[in-house]
């Protein structure tokens, strides 16, 4: 079926324009997974042959790998998800209040250099809408069978100092519901949110957050949730440290490495300059080597010892391993599944199962961070 995608509904999908095509996925995901007789099919079509388990966050994966931030904001085919075999959902952005986003067109692909650029604008239903639609789901379904992520952002509205309260009050009602919360301080799509990677600002959402999370904790009794923080890939080396030592200092569980990037590759033709050269950020292939290099700092300056979860341009078994080996713990991707579809995950999990063995390794926790080993041997 990866081929099918690639040869017959990759190229209907060229001619359409990129939020509609996104959104008519969405739709068709969510439709197929909502009867069990399609919804075994997605199984069986996608749904990887292979375990490869994982234990992050105080939390045991099926495998590394998920969905990233923006493929469904408004929580709407976490069935779909888990049909064709993730290891864990990640919705939203989510922002406290509802937003329309930025004006469209807004989200444009490149197909040559296997690149999209967007700038959607946390575009979401807001805090409440995702709270209740997810309070609904749980009801009628049941929780789902792995993690859900949330992936929080600022209200677009929301001064910069008063930030703290708006990602706080969206991670309170999200928690009953979801698994694991990542701060997202690094779109590039919301005006000034990147400068809430810096110290103060940084560290008093991360508390404004942690608070949340251990009175809901206490509440309900129970253990607090892993908190992220997801960082840009523009980063000076000497803001990459601060920006994890703050986070680390002030009580981040992990890290998501990366976001996207407002840098742009060289062109080599006019359709990809005409994409390029639209605002927002860039994501898919050309973000690959960057995050990768990113990943292998933070596990150098960690020693390996903070969960890193890595992201930018996976759409290959071979991009998976590259960031096994810099040092992340999991995987997601978003513009992999644009241009490899729904059996995107299958072929990957199965890539690095290969992988494994011809490395000689007998888990995948064993092999994370074989790149820094192989360098003091």
């Amino acid at each position: 079926m990866g081929i099918g995608y690639r040869v017959f509904i990759r190229p209907m999908i060229r001619v359409q324009d990129s939020e509609k095509a996104h959104a008519r996925a969405l739709l068709m995901l969510r439709l197929l997974s909502s009867n069990p007789i399609t919804r075994s099919m997605l199984s069986l079509l996608y749904r990887p042959r292979k375990e490869l388990s994982i234990h992050c966050f105080g939390q045991n994966y099926h495998h590394p790998f998920g969905n990233a931030a923006g493929l469904d904001k408004r929580a709407e085919a976490i069935r779909g998800w888990e049909s064709i075999g993730l290891s864990f959902i990640e919705i939203g952005g989510v922002t406290e209040k509802e937003q329309e986003g930025n004006p469209k067109p807004r989200m444009f692909r490149s197909t040559s250099s296997r690149a999209l650029v967007n700038r959607m604008g946390f575009n979401n239903p807001g805090s409440q809408k995702v709270s209740l639609k997810l309070q609904q789901h749980i009801a009628k379904f049941g929780n789902p069978s792995v993690p859900l992520w949330a992936n929080l952002g600022k209200s677009k509205t929301t001064s910069l100092e008063d930030a703290p309260k708006d990602y706080a009050q969206t991670m309170e009602r999200l928690w009953d519901y979801c698994d694991v919360f990542v701060i997202n301080v690094s779109s590039p799509n919301t005006p000034n949110l990147r400068e809430l990677q810096h110290d103060k600002a940084l560290e008093s959402i991360i508390k404004s957050c942690q608070k949340v999370n251990k009175i809901k904790a206490s509440s309900s009794d129970s253990e607090t949730k892993p908190l992220l923080i997801k960082i840009a890939p523009d980063l000076s080396d000497e803001q990459l440290v601060a920006v994890v030592n703050t986070a680390r200092s002030a009580g981040c569980n992990g890290i998501i490495a990366t976001n996207t990037t407002v840098e742009r590759p060289k062109t080599f033709s006019k359709s990809e300059g005409k994409i390029f050269a639209e605002t927002g950020g860039l994501s898919g292939a050309p973000l690959a080597k960057r995050s990768t290099d990113m990943i292998h700092q933070i596990y150098s300056m960690t020693n390996g010892e903070w969960p890193i979860v890595g992201v930018g341009g996976i759409q290959s078994a071979d991009d998976a391993w590259d960031k096994i080996g810099a040092g992340a713990t999991l995987l997601q991707a978003y513009s992999g599944f644009v241009f490899e579809g729904a059996a995107l995950t299958r072929s990957i999990i199965h890539g690095l199962d290969k992988k494994l063995k011809e490395n000689g390794y007998s888990s995948l926790q064993e092999a994370v961070g074989f790149a820094h080993r192989s360098k003091n041997e």
